[in-house]
């Protein structure tokens, strides 16, 4: 029997609501990606080239330290992993969690939430940093969970 780990990062709520209906639906279970520091709202304002999600991601070697970043992921045969979209891709705290872990043997699978941007340059940008990484696939959710959305 296979089993599933739905690991998200958040920073609104958005994304956090929809890993939650989604570990519902598949009756799998949920670990929160959280940053050691909480972002706040002006942490968050993408119009400030000063702001800390900013000048995370303007830094592409940056990595958010995070709580707790190390998974037993033993358990599982799939991984589904969402997160805001970002500047076209995955919060840099996303790659902090990736890189604590081991994924060797799982089926990988992404799922955004975002007010525009498509999942493609964040699908793609994933596969390039992570070519060991079995990523079978991607969807844009923003809190519609459907049975069977992410079956790739």
């Amino acid at each position: 029997m296979s089993k599933t780990l739905v690991a998200y990062f958040s920073a609104g709520g958005n994304t956090a609501y929809t890993a939650r209906m989604l570990a519902q639906q598949m009756d799998a279970d949920i670990y929160s990606i959280k940053p050691v520091q909480k972002y706040t709202p002006a942490d968050l304002n993408w119009q400030d080239a000063q702001s800390r999600s900013s000048v995370e991601m303007n830094d592409p070697k940056s990595r958010p330290e995070i709580i707790d970043g190390k998974v037993d992921l033993s358990p599982y045969d799939t991984v589904c992993i969402g997160f805001p979209i970002w500047w076209y891709v995955a919060p840099h705290a996303v790659n902090t969690f990736i890189e604590k872990n081991d994924f060797t043997g799982k089926k990988v699978i992404l799922f955004a939430t975002s007010g525009g941007s498509e999942i493609t340059k964040a699908l793609d940008t994933m596969r390039a940093q992570y070519p060991r990484m079995n990523i079978v696939g991607g969807k844009m959710l923003n809190g519609k969970v459907e049975p069977g959305c992410l079956d790739f």
